[in-house]
């Protein structure tokens, strides 16, 4: 039975969950025998954005250009996680609209936590002035305006965070088969 493609995007803090949330999600429907892509921004930065920086105008570059991959495996079926700060309700608003079958999960985590979770250091950092434009330090992260699915990492258990997902996305129809 093939499957109708869709886009969920993880948003949220760094260190909120996100790749973590995806990657369970993923392993999820890869046991359903649907095809899965994982987009992650810490991979993607590495090869399909590499020449991009932090400045509000490279970030919504880096998602732009990952939501043109995006937008071509969705349409082909495939079931694609994508996990980034994304964090500007404009540029969310705008992949939405390019995908289509796109469902918007806010990973939800306090600052406290987000930096207790740290293990690259990046939050220290970024307060000692050493990282700059550092989101949810000195660079703005907005919250959804308009989340599909909210899951609460500093409250739930990451098995608690997929099954809400999952039964969202069962409920929405794409889990039907």
């Amino acid at each position: 039975m093939e499957h109708k493609g869709f886009t969920v995007w993880f948003t949220g803090l760094p260190c909120s969950g996100k790749t973590v949330l995806a990657n369970a999600v993923a392993e999820d429907l890869k046991a359903r025998g649907m095809k899965v892509e994982r987009l992650d921004g810490d991979i993607v930065r590495k090869s399909l954005t590499r020449d991009l920086g932090f400045s509000e105008e490279d970030r919504n570059m880096n998602i732009e250009r990952v939501t043109f991959v995006a937008k071509l495996l969705t349409r082909n079926g495939v079931a694609v996680l994508a996990s980034f700060v994304s964090p500007y309700n404009k540029i969310r608003a705008y992949s939405r609209n390019e995908i289509g079958e796109y469902i918007l999960v806010y990973v939800k985590c306090s600052l406290e936590e987000c930096e207790n979770r740290d293990i690259k250091g990046m939050y220290a950092k970024a307060r000692a002035g050493e990282i700059k434009d550092f989101t949810g330090i000195d660079h703005p992260f907005e919250e959804p305006d308009n989340a599909d699915i909210l899951v609460e990492t500093d409250k739930q258990t990451i098995e608690e965070s997929k099954n809400i997902i999952l039964n969202a996305l069962n409920d929405m129809g794409y889990l039907s088969h």
